[in-house]
């Protein structure tokens, strides 16, 4: 039985880089499922893979939409039997010079309930050994947050109820103009990355045990500085960025090679753990 990819947001920039890299890494009988919003752009990202080793096919999935995202990974269970590799990598843009306000609905909706829809849809059907892997950022930790918030993420105890409702109370509070006296960061990049990781370790938390017997990998990952057009606004300077083809290697690399225990439940820059607090 081949192996069944899946990557969100794949039509450009990093979703796009690991799409091609898992499709030029994969065997013949294994398929790659390109995914997005719009099923023009998914077509002709699909033309664009070079290198081919796996077949690829493309699947219109807006992560926003919680009946879209089950009914896909129920098709790939009956089709396939599951999955082996998911990169929940579809994220919304943020704008300079647009108010917070009008930002956060949209950002919450795509990058934090959208993980935790993914998570919640995809987990029960990755197969043993498989690789179920959430693209955030090195400031989703603790570390990112005045310790007056760190009881909100408390990981060990919350689910992932639990942290799509802190995120939607942030999301209430930049609304309402309140977040800053409550000692969120005024980034809403910040809180939302943290948001995400909180839900890959309340979700390891859950299958561990399993996972580790099976050689099943649950982690978050952080590119690093990526060159596209979503990070191009907000810096001056993007000699030191990488390629999205540079910046996928290392996130590949957790994807096709063995686990490292270590890199359970966390999240992994480079190939190195991030303490979370």
């Amino acid at each position: 039985m081949g192996r069944i990819a899946v990557v969100t947001g794949a039509n450009q920039g990093l979703g796009f880089a690991l799409a091609e890299g898992l499709a030029q890494h994969l065997a013949a009988a294994d398929i790659v499922y390109l995914t997005g919003r719009d099923a023009d752009r998914l077509r002709e990202a699909a033309g664009r893979i070079t290198g081919l080793g796996a077949e690829i096919r493309t699947h219109v999935l807006d992560v926003t939409d919680d009946t879209a995202i089950v009914a896909f990974a129920d098709m790939l269970r009956q089709r396939h039997g599951g999955v082996d590799i998911v990169f929940s990598n579809a994220a919304a843009r943020l704008t300079p010079d647009t108010p917070w306000a009008e930002l956060v609905v949209p950002f919450v909706e795509t990058n934090n309930l959208g993980t935790t829809r993914m998570l919640r849809a995809f987990s029960p059907i990755v197969r043993p050994g498989g690789r179920l892997l959430v693209v955030a950022s090195d400031f989703g930790t603790l570390r990112s947050l005045p310790a007056v918030l760190h009881g909100r993420f408390d990981t060990e105890t919350m689910s992932l109820e639990d942290v799509d409702a802190t995120m939607l109370a942030w999301r209430d509070a930049v609304l309402a103009g309140t977040a800053a006296a409550e000692g969120w960061p005024e980034w809403i990049n910040i809180p939302s990355k943290v948001g995400q990781v909180a839900s890959v370790r309340v979700l390891a938390r859950e299958r561990r045990d399993q996972d580790k017997a099976d050689g099943t990998l649950v982690a978050a990952v952080c590119p690093g500085l990526v060159d596209t057009a979503a990070s191009r606004p907000w810096f001056e300077n993007m000699e030191q960025a990488q390629t999205p083809s540079e910046a996928a290697v290392a996130l590949l690399r957790l994807a096709l090679d063995p686990v490292r225990p270590e890199t359970y439940g966390e999240l992994v820059q480079f190939g190195q753990v991030r303490p979370w607090q």
